[in-house]
């Protein structure tokens, strides 16, 4: 409402002055028998408090160049005081910021949408920044949107319930959605919105406990996350099985950087389509272990031999070194039409 009327105070004062304008141009050209571009002169020299062109003649025409230039002092104050109050709002700077963050959010494209940014949210935004993953942060929360500036990463302000803020967010071209909100109500009516408009987005919701996490997956969901439930498994695990941990740490992106996961779907383009482990000599050629294949019937093979098949649709699951998982992708990259 502060920028609209800042708006609306240039576009009374700019208006005031053309009609201040045209009335004195009228009056000098009528009164004073000259023609119509001395007579705009005369106007504009006038209103703008610059000096007269030579002294008006008549007492008719003297009085009407006194109030002609009353009302340039009284626009110009006008005009001032806007300037001042635009200035002090940080309208100007600001509705320039918004633009071009508006204009970059819509040049994403696969991009993913985090809606809600506390605690949940800000590690899974350090989580694809780290991973050099678009994404568009999605929250109401005055904290969260200085948060979301202060780290510099595209953000629009309004709620993830709303239809309209999800499509400025960019839903329609995103490629996935997660619902962080510290309300599994929100959540809810978050992957309700989200699933109904973008049927094939990959939505992974938060949830409280079992009984939210359940509505979630009817919602639509296609993971649900309980980071409670989560935590204390962890807990768990490192005083049990410690060694076991201390490996999972290793290849996770936040216990090493050296080592982690990545699934890549292998798709007929690549030309590696029906060929074994052994056969392609993933170890040799990149240094990346496979761990596991997902087939395209869902199922998986979690403990796949050297002499699995590799086929069109499949996700492999592997893991090694930033380098070594690049060329895997390299290895499962379309291949490029060559020219006859």
């Amino acid at each position: 409402m502060e920028d609209a009327f800042s708006a609306r105070r240039f576009v009374l004062a700019l208006s005031a002055f053309a009609v201040v304008l045209l009335v004195g141009t009228a009056v000098f050209h009528q009164a004073l028998h000259e023609g119509w571009i001395d007579a705009f002169y005369r106007s504009v020299v006038t209103v703008t408090l610059t000096g007269l062109a030579s002294p008006p003649g008549g007492r008719w025409a003297e009085v009407f160049t006194i109030l002609l230039l009353f009302s340039g002092v009284a626009i110009f104050l006008y005009v001032a005081g806007a300037i001042v109050e635009v200035i002090s709002r940080g309208v100007a700077t600001g509705a320039w910021t918004v633009r071009k963050r508006t204009r970059m959010i819509d040049k994403l494209e696969g991009h993913y949408i985090i809606c809600g940014y506390g605690r949940v949210g800000r590690q899974v935004g350090r989580e694809f920044k780290d991973s050099g993953v678009p994404f568009v942060v999605l929250d109401f929360n005055p904290e969260a949107i200085e948060e979301a500036r202060a780290s510099r990463v595209l953000f629009v302000e309004g709620n993830g319930t709303e239809d309209e803020d999800l499509e400025a967010a960019g839903l329609s071209r995103a490629r996935g959605l997660v619902a962080s909100s510290d309300s599994d109500a929100d959540n809810l009516y978050i992957t309700l919105s989200a699933r109904s408009a973008h049927p094939d987005l990959l939505i992974v919701a938060r949830a409280s406990d079992s009984a939210a996490a359940k509505k979630l997956r009817l919602a639509g969901a296609d993971r649900v996350v309980q980071p409670y439930s989560t935590a204390g498994s962890e807990m768990a695990k490192l005083v049990l099985k410690p060694q076991v941990a201390a490996f999972l740490d290793l290849v996770s992106a936040t216990g090493g950087p050296d080592m982690r996961f990545e699934e890549i779907e292998v798709t007929a383009a690549c030309g590696q389509c029906g060929k074994s482990i052994r056969e392609l000599d993933i170890g040799g050629r990149t240094g990346a272990l496979v761990i596991a294949l997902r087939k395209r019937d869902g199922r998986f093979d979690t403990t796949p031999t050297p002499d699995a098949l590799i086929d069109e649709g499949d996700v492999v699951i592997s893991v090694g070194t930033a380098s070594e998982l690049s060329l895997l992708e390299e290895l499962f990259a379309p291949q490029q039409a060559v020219a006859g």
